[in-house]
């Protein structure tokens, strides 16, 4: 996801899920574009915000990284080469984002997985892909990123064409909302969430009251809470990220105002609900399901806090799942050329990651993507409600 201004079937290959046998030891072809620094190291590239609001986003992502490349190592590598996380801060911002590009294919990475900022990715794709290194987004949810890719960016996560529909289905279905109010940032990221929900909305027989942008980093918006108000919306859907999202929260509370307040997936940060304090009980969120949600994301959940003395955040095992699928599609294509391994990623199918099941479209989306939601209970994000199969019914996601 990113500002642009200052986020069951059985693969017949088990070697990369959680308790994965060791990956074959023969050498690989040679390094190719972006090479992988020496011959007994394979570099993956992890872009993410390790400085500003949304920097632990970043070091969650950057932890579940090397949660997976230790597993990697000590199952013996790559054919017989030591994954190295090779990390980079992008700050969530533009300029940052294509330094952080730049400085990944400097260190000779042979594919990259991260991402949180939509914003940030957008000048890194061309970076990339004019050295043919396979990008592997983990938080990045607007359309474009994978729709002008050229095949050569992927998702572990959704869309936000996705996420919005589910969240306008939710709001016109079980919140029974008629009248829907809009927040975003003006970030790629947010502007994009907000225009999805908006269109599903008025598809559903809903009326979009109202649909405007905040100004991020501010200490107050309560100004912005009054205006919304005044538009009598039942239900507010935030889509910017955590650091607002806990102060829009709290000042709700504070101004007494009573629609429901819901967000979009980069609220989910644990940060957000030490701002909100008591605040945040009820609040609503669409997201992916996040890790305790995950049956096969157990070990991993055990693994990371081992190595972060904390919690898992909400993309931490779509990174996971990234930085096992490109070793995946390097022990495949038994090469570390950025063209061999996006066609071994486009190869893959039903690939068991601790998400699910993953198989990749022509875009390089996910072809199974599921959106849920949360909400705030005794302090901590628990899973909500999701759809059925059908799309059509909303049944418990915690045990269904």
């Amino acid at each position: 996801m990113t500002p642009l201004m200052p986020r069951d079937r059985r693969l017949r290959f088990p070697v990369l899920t959680v308790a994965g046998a060791g990956l074959l030891l023969a050498p690989l072809a040679g390094c190719g574009s972006g090479g992988s620094g020496g011959s007994d190291e394979l570099r993956i590239g992890v872009p993410a915000p390790l400085s500003g609001d949304s920097a632990s986003a970043g070091q969650d992502i950057l932890a579940a990284a090397k949660v997976a490349a230790e597993e990697l190592n000590k199952a013996g590598g790559v054919k017989g080469r030591t994954v190295k996380i090779i990390e980079a801060d992008d700050a969530c911002s533009a300029q940052q984002g294509a330094q952080a590009a730049q400085k990944l294919l400097n260190s000779k990475v042979v594919a990259v997985a991260g991402g949180y900022c939509s914003g940030a990715a957008v000048p890194a794709i061309p970076i990339f892909g004019r050295r043919n290194v396979p990008f592997i987004m983990d938080a990045s949810t607007n359309p474009s990123l994978t729709d002008t890719g050229k095949g050569k960016v992927f998702r572990t996560c959704g869309r936000d064409d996705n996420q919005g529909l589910v969240a306008a289905k939710f709001m016109t279905g079980p919140l029974g909302a008629r009248r829907v109010a809009l927040l975003h940032d003006n970030t790629t990221y947010a502007k994009g969430l907000a225009d999805a929900a908006a269109g599903s909305v008025k598809r559903l027989g809903g009326q979009v009251v109202y649909e405007d942008a905040l100004q991020p980093g501010q200490s107050d918006y309560s100004p912005v809470l009054t205006k919304v108000a005044s538009t009598k919306p039942d239900v507010l859907y935030f889509t910017g990220y955590f650091a607002e999202a806990g102060l829009l929260m709290k000042q709700r509370r504070q101004l007494g105002l009573k629609f429901t307040l819901m967000g979009g997936d980069a609220t989910t940060d644990a940060t957000v609900l030490k701002t909100a304090g008591p605040a945040a009980d009820g609040y609503i969120a669409t997201t992916a399901p996040l890790a305790k949600d995950l049956p096969a994301a157990s070990a991993f959940v055990t693994a990371y806090k081992a190595k972060a003395g904390a919690d898992p955040g909400p993309f931490s095992v779509y990174e996971y799942d990234a930085v096992k699928l490109i070793a995946k599609a390097v022990a495949d294509t038994g090469s570390t050329k950025g063209p061999d391994i996006t066609k071994a990623l486009h190869a893959i199918k039903d690939f068991p990651g601790i998400t699910g099941p993953i198989t990749f479209d022509q875009k390089g989306d996910r072809t199974d993507p599921l959106y849920i939601t949360v909400h705030v209970q005794k302090g901590a994000f628990t899973g909500y409600k999701k759809l059925d199969k059908t799309g059509a019914t909303w049944v418990d996601a915690q045990t269904s």
